[in-house]
Formats: C-alpha cells, sequence, structure tokens
C-alpha cells in the first residue's frame, strides 16, 4: 500500500519537528569550549546549558502529550514549535550564562510538546502494519540529528559565532508552522483529563534527582543539599507512584508497564539515551581540548560515527519488519558498548579512533529505531499518544541523567587534565551495556500484547 500525500507530508514535518528538538539537545557541545570562553562558563556550568533542556524536556512530556491528545496534536505540535523557535532567539541573544541556561529551559518546553506529538501524529496518520517504517525513518532522522549536532555546531560556531546555532533555527520553524497548520489534518487522542497532580509531583522528583546528581561534586556528596534533592526527588516520586495508582485518570498509567516489552523498551531507551547523549558531550569536548581540533574540525572528526547512520539506518527500519525488535536492540547496545570502552583507551592519533567510532555508530543505527518500535508497538493503537510521551520522557531523563552522572565521573577523574574522559566515555560504555541487559526482554516478534481492558478504556 501506496502512502497517501498527508501521510508524506505528516512524516516530513513531523521530522522536521524531531530534527529541530533532537539537533538543540546537543549542538551546544561542539560550542561549548567558545561559550566557556566567551562567557567565563565552569564545566558544571556548561553541563546546564544541556540539562536545563533536558530537564524542562522531560518533566513536561507527559503534560504536553496529554494537552495534544484533548486540544487536538497538530494545534499543540505548532504551539510548541512557536515556543521553541522564539526560544532560540532567547538563547542567541543571551549574554550571560544563566540567561542562556533560562532561555535553553523554555526551548525545552517547546521541544516538550513538539516531540510526544510528533510521534502521536505518526501514529495517527500511519495504521499498524505501516508504523514500523514510518518510525524507522523518523527515528534514523532523529539519530543524524543528534549526532549530527557536533558538526553542524562546529561548522557554524567557527563559521560565524556560536550564537547562530540557535538563529538557524528561526526560519526552519516558521516554515514548519505554516507548513503543518495546512498540510496535515487535526486528530485527537483520548478525552482524558490532565492529572496536574501527577505532572506536579513527576516534575519535582526528575528536578531533585537531577539536580542532586548535577551538584554531587562540586558540592560535596554528603552535602545537605545533595542529600536533600536526592532524598525530596525519592519522596516525590513515590508520591507520584502512590497518585498514579489511586487517579483515574492518571498521567502515566503504571498497569503499561505490566507488558514486559514495553518496560523493557523504555528501559533500553533510557540507557541508549544516557550513553548517547553523554558521548556526544564528552566526544566533542574530547576533540577540541585532548586533539586540539577546531570545532568544525571536531565535527568532521565525528564523521565516523555519525555518516553510519544514512547507511545503517534504513537498513534497520526495514529490518525491525521482518526480524523482530530485540535482536537490533540487542546487538545494536552490544556494538556500541564495545565501541565505547574501545573509544575510552584512547589513541595516540586520532585515525586509531576510527574503526571504534565506526563500530559505535552502527550499534546505535541498529538499536535506536528498534527500541522505539517495540515501545510503540507494544500497547494498543488508542494509547499511542500516551506511550510516545512516556518513551520520550525515558529518553530525556535518560540524556540528562547521564551528562549529569558522567560530568560527575569526568570531573572526580581530574577533569580536563587528568583521565576525565578515558573515565567518562568508559562510563559511555557501562550504560550501553545496561541497554543490551534490558533488550533482552523485549518480546522476540513484534506483536501488539494484551494490555489490560481497564487501562485501554481509560486512555480511550
Amino acid at each position: 500500500m501506496k502512502e497517501t500525500a498527508e501521510q508524506r507530508w505528516v512524516l516530513g514535518l513531523a521530522s522536521i519537528g524531531s530534527v529541530m528538538v533532537a539537533l538543540d539537545v546537543l549542538v551546544v557541545a561542539a560550542a561549548l569550549t567558545t561559550i566557556r570562553a566567551d562567557l567565563g562558563a565552569s564545566a558544571e556550568q556548561l553541563e546546564w546549558t544541556v540539562n536545563a533542556y533536558g530537564l524542562s524536556f522531560a518533566m513536561l512530556l507527559m503534560t504536553a502529550a496529554a494537552i495534544g491528545d484533548r486540544l487536538g496534536r497538530r494545534r499543540t505540535y505548532a504551539a510548541g514549535l512557536a515556543v521553541f523557535t522564539a526560544a532560540s532567539v532567547a538563547c542567541a541573544l543571551a549574554t550571560t550564562l544563566p540567561l542562556l541556561i533560562a532561555a535553553r529551559a523554555v526551548q525545552g518546553v517547546g521541544a516538550a510538546m513538539v516531540m510526544p506529538l510528533a510521534m502521536g501524529l505518526l501514529g495517527a496518520a500511519f495504521p499498524p502494519e505501516r508504523r514500523g517504517r514510518a518510525i524507522g525513518v523518523f527515528s534514523g532522522v532523529t539519530g543524524i540529528a543528534v549526532l549530527g549536532g557536533p558538526l553542524i555546531g562546529g561548522a557554524v560556531t567557527e563559521g560565524l559565532s556560536w550564537q547562530w546555532i540557535f538563529w538557524i533555527n528561526v526560519p526552519i520553524g516558521v516554515a514548519a508552522i505554516a507548513l503543518v497548520l495546512t498540510k496535515i489534518g487535526e486528530s485527537t487522542g483520548p478525552a482524558r483529563r490532565l492529572d496536574l497532580v501527577g505532572a506536579v509531583l513527576i516534575s519535582l522528583a526528575v528536578l531533585g534527582l537531577v539536580w542532586g546528581t548535577v551538584r554531587g561534586e562540586s558540592a560535596g556528596w554528603t552535602s545537605a543539599e545533595v542529600l536533600g534533592g536526592f532524598g525530596a526527588g525519592v519522596v516525590m516520586l513515590a508520591a507520584f507512584g502512590w497518585w498514579e495508582r489511586r487517579t483515574d485518570h492518571a498521567m502515566v498509567p503504571l498497569a503499561f508497564f505490566r507488558n514486559r516489552t514495553f518496560s523493557a523498551a523504555n528501559s533500553a531507551g533510557f540507557f541508549l539515551s544516557a550513553a548517547l547523549f553523554s558521548a556526544v558531550f564528552f566526544l566533542s569536548q574530547y576533540m577540541q581540548a585532548v586533539l586540539g581540533s577546531a570545532p568544525l574540525k571536531a565535527g568532521l572528526q565525528l564523521l565516523p560515527w555519525t555518516a553510519t547512520l544514512f547507511v545503517v539506518g534504513p537498513i534497520a527500519g526495514r529490518l525491525v519488519e521482518r526480524v523482530g525488535e530485540r535482536p537490533l536492540v540487542v546487538i545494536g547496545m552490544a556494538l556500541q558498548t564495545a565501541g565505547m570502552f574501545w573509544v575510552s583507551r584512547g589513541a595516540d592519533h586520532y585515525w586509531g579512533l576510527v574503526v571504534p567510532l565506526v563500530v559505535t555508530g552502527c550499534g546505535i543505527s541498529l538499536a535506536m529505531p528498534a527500541a522505539q518500535s517495540a515501545a510503540m508497538a507494544a500497547l494498543p493503537r488508542e494509547a499511542v499518544g500516551i506511550a510516545s510521551g512516556i518513551y520520550s520522557m525515558n529518553r530525556q531523563l535518560g540524556g540528562a541523567a547521564g551528562v549529569a552522572v558522567l560530568g560527575s565521573v569526568f570531573t572526580a577523574a581530574g577533569g580536563y587534565t587528568g583521565d576525565g574522559f578515558a573515565r567518562a566515555l568508559a562510563g559511555c560504555g557501562v550504560l550501553s551495556l545496561l541497554g543490551a541487559v534490558s533488550g533482552l526482554a523485549v518480546a522476540a516478534r513484534r506483536r501488539a500484547e494484551v494490555v489490560p481492558e481497564k487501562v485501554v478504556e481509560g486512555v480511550r
């Protein structure tokens, strides 16, 4: 069955929004050295240029998904693009690091509206038998954007200035909003009431846990600030679980996680993103701080990693339909594990890193579309909106947690002048291994597993 014109528009415009959001997750990675010198930032403050975006992104994903289901996915998607574009202007105009961090947090709000609604639009536009291929294309393009961030950021930073990594979002965002409103039909999901209590509790839980992790090294792991952050996060997480079990309008129906494949795919996605975002964050700086490369050259040096997505990504999308997700998730994350440990050993010159970068790139190219497809296919079609929101939230939490944890490892191991890069990249290998182990629990073949009827009724 051939795709309709509207399906092609949905896939193209959803991918554009995803590229904008994914690119800005780590497009600043190539500009970090320049931003550090220009705005006088410390290593911890640089982490917040990444984590402020990831935190607001993760904290609001589920709320945005519920709003989109109720008010209309197209309308909410376009609004998210507008918020993201406006925040990009604020980032470009920032003259101090606190202003940049604040603008990045607002960018994350727009991203939280874009990503789950992009997945929701895909789920509504494509029937189950065509959805795997569409998600494969979507995931491949998203992965290219994440891994291509350092190259694009390096080219823009060196050729123009670091502010232009944000200015380039403006014309793309304006054009995308106009096309979304004219080329895509409106769709809605289950008319669920907004779970405001759940949204507040999970947001506070995420904030407390990530704050404690980010501040651990500088404030001290046993300090009142860090222990208080962890304690508050754990209490809020427990309160969130208690509330979600008792409310009739749960933001995250916990019964979904009784589905083994859904739980395993979300776990794999968490560790996949933790390793991926951290690797991009540290590798781009490694090329500049250790190998002495300029920003553009550093981005080009990562091409053996990023270019594999152009070759392996489309193949992985087709393989999902033939062999199922589990082999691709496990093999892909295993390859990334081997590649990251290999890279962490360092090399006397750049060419000694090329092969391990290719191995790592092949791994992420296999695992990324497979994990996302497994999470979406595990639940009934009427739950696709909330399923995409949960998966996207887990990925962003993984990215924020990975950068925070390995940032502490990096600092503790001596940072730029010690063994910081080696330890941090080895940590990426450990996170990848945990993703491979999680992938073992994904069902051997794609199938919509049974979800309790009461839960399905709750999202209709």
